[in-house]
């Protein structure tokens, strides 16, 4: 079996994989192929893979060198790195638009997008031609507008987000009852999934999460919650900017303690731990390495051995849920097993959800059009409904906007969006 980590130079992440493939006795002798296209961050991901106890190694700078004959290759690339995350905040801040990650929908997310899948493609067909047969997992964001542009091109795609886990297990904890014993049952789109039942032994979990709380009643999530009824399955920072009602307002922004532009700083503290990772590894120092319970592990796991499993996974809707539009990209339980990976049917969201839903889709739909259609008035489409964008510029300032992101990912977008003063 060989498992493949293109962008394996975001080596934090890497090693958290790594131990949970290295946890599982049956996945040991897996061939694990390293690539990365810068030369220092592949050293120090193998370097990293050899202290975990990987001997089924290979590493290179040649993407298709390293897919060839994959069984699973696992996508974690950025493209641009922190200095395009940098540009995608700092160019809108100036326009007065607020964001907090920036990487999911809003003008940060439909620009990291655009400068993700001319990459795509490269990955795409050379998967085609080395490993057709591939299960690529992807967990690379914007996660729904990546998974919706390859759902065409390759043969199996599935997105992979821990936000559904991480989240039932923090309520869990809020409510006292271990995580071993709560079920339950998360639908809607990555980091805007919905947690439609959460409940032990036939009890409502629901009903023992105190919204009054002073500390609860001042996070977004919760603030979601008590107005729509359903807990969503991010955290309020990135909630936030999914919606039109509080980036806008420094009374919200206050009162929800939400922290504007704060993934500049985690992807600055990012680089600072690659670093001390770094620094470690040339100076023969100890590592700490931890599982991650990501999913990717378990999948492959289930795949290889036939271990049923349930974990959620970012598909094409396919029916899966009745109230989002055909062919979009879900997150919904699916269940794993040595046939792969089956989406569950959930049916109708509760309406109100699945409204919040649309307004994601429309921005995800528009900017996967902009990129297959060539079509660069899709892009200023796409801003122009995105729910944060139109409730805090003015159109023209959204044109120039996207013009002055176009101009700094000049190099990096497709061809066809190269594009101003539309």
């Amino acid at each position: 079996m060989k498992i493949v980590f293109v962008g394996a130079g975001s080596v934090v992440f890497t090693q958290g994989l790594l131990a949970d493939l290295m946890a599982f006795p049956e996945l040991k002798d897996a061939h694990i192929a390293l690539h990365d296209i810068d030369a220092e961050r592949l050293d120090v991901a193998e370097a990293v893979a050899r202290r975990i106890g990987v001997t089924n190694l290979s590493a290179s700078l040649d993407r298709k060198n390293a897919l060839e004959n994959a069984d699973f290759v696992i996508n974690m690339i950025q493209v641009g790195g922190h200095a395009a995350t940098v540009t995608d905040f700092e160019i809108p801040a100036r326009y007065g638009l607020r964001q907090t990650i920036a990487d999911t929908i809003g003008v940060g997310g439909v620009f990291r997008a655009l400068r993700t899948f001319p990459v795509l493609d490269a990955l795409a067909a050379d998967m085609n031609a080395v490993c057709p047969d591939a299960w690529l997992l992807n967990y690379t964001n914007p996660m729904a507008m990546n998974v919706w542009y390859l759902s065409g091109k390759v043969r199996n795609v599935v997105g992979l987000c821990h936000s559904v886990y991480w989240t039932m297990h923090d309520l869990a904890a809020l409510v006292g009852v271990p995580y071993e014993e709560v079920t339950y049952l998360a639908a809607g789109v990555n980091h805007q999934a919905w947690v439609l039942r959460f409940e032990r032994d036939g009890e409502n979990l629901y009903d023992r999460l105190d919204v009054r709380d002073p500390e609860l009643s001042r996070r977004v999530r919760v603030e979601m919650f008590r107005r729509l009824g359903y807990y969503p399955t991010e955290t309020s920072e990135h909630s936030a900017e999914y919606l039109p009602w509080l980036l806008r307002h420094d009374s919200e922004i206050e009162r929800l303690r939400i922290p504007v532009g704060d993934y500049v700083r985690i992807s600055a503290e990012n680089l600072a731990e690659y670093g001390r990772t770094r620094d470690a590894v040339r100076h023969g120092q100890a590592l700490t390495v931890e599982g991650t319970n990501e999913y990717a592990p378990q999948i492959i796991h289930s795949i290889a051995t036939g271990t049923p499993r349930i974990v959620y996974g970012n598909v094409v809707n396919d029916g899966l849920i009745s109230n989002l539009p055909a062919g979009c990209v879900v997150e919904v339980p699916c269940a794993v097993d040595s046939g792969g990976v089956r989406p569950t049917r959930v049916g109708a969201l509760p309406p109100q959800c699945a409204a919040l839903n649309q307004a994601y889709v429309s921005v995800a739909e528009l900017t996967v059009r902009a990129a297959l259609e060539g079509r660069p008035d899709h892009v200023r489409h796409a801003v122009m409904v995105d729910p944060n964008a139109s409730a805090t510029l003015p159109l023209e300032d959204i044109s120039r906007m996207c013009d002055d992101l176009t101009r700094a990912h000049w190099d990096l977008l497709p061809d066809s969006l190269r594009q101003l003063n539309l």
